[in-house]
This record gives C-alpha cells, structure tokens and sequence, in this order.
C-alpha cells in the first residue's frame, strides 16, 4: 500500500511514518501543497494523510488535486483545531474518508489506514 503523509510537522509526520512502515507500507512524505502535488502528478497513492492546516498551501486543493489525478486515493484529515468539526469537511473533500484529531495515538490511525487503502485497492483493482 502506497501512503503520502502531508504534515508541516515534521516530528508528528516521523512518528505517522514509522508505524506505516512496520505495517509494511511504501510511505512519502511531503510538508506542503506544491510538494504534494508534485508527488501526486508522479506517483500512484492509495492514502493520503494530511493535516488540515498546512504551513505552505491548502489541503483542500491538494484533496481537489487528488481526487482530479487519483480518484481512487482516500484522505484521512487531521487536526488540531476546530475547524470543519461539524463534519462539513466530507461536503467540501469528496475524497474523504475519515477526519481525526492529531493526537490520535499512531497505531490508530494505522489501523484506518490499513482499512480505508485496502479499500483503496480492490476498487484500483476493479
């Protein structure tokens, strides 16, 4: 399963990474919109995790990018803030599948990822 994390944090990023690859996941990063988009024209993904509030750019055009590029890739939201908390965010990201908060513990939010690519994959696989 190919996995992009889009974090301008680079500690919480490291850690979500981490326990990706112990699960066996191929995982990018990326701290911001144009270095997202960059990767998404040129790499297959099935799951992307990214923060809400991105340092550089807009996690909503990333998500908009995506879904343009690759339909079939899901986006996990995290947050640390209020924003969107009345789940609007899944009126705006079409390709949403989950909204979190950013203390998550990093094995749950393994465990979405695991559920939601494999998803990702039987209907790339289709």
């Amino acid at each position: 399963m190919k996995v992009l994390i889009v974090e301008s944090q680079n500690d919480l990023a490291s850690i979500w990474k981490r326990h990706l690859e112990r699960m066996g996941m191929t995982v990018a990063r990326c701290a911001g919109q144009a270095d997202a988009i960059r990767h998404l024209s040129t790499h297959h993904t099935d799951i992307i995790i990214m923060d809400l509030v991105l340092g550089e750019g807009s996690a909503l055009a990333v998500a908009d990018y995506a879904s343009y590029r690759q339909p079939e890739a899901q986006v996990i939201f995290v947050t640390n803030t209020s924003f969107f908390s009345d789940g609007s965010i899944f009126s705006h990201a079409t390709n949403a599948c989950a909204f979190v908060q950013s203390a998550t513990p990093p094995e749950d939010l393994a465990a979405m990822v695991e559920h939601y690519g494999a998803h990702s994959e039987q209907s790339g696989a289709a």
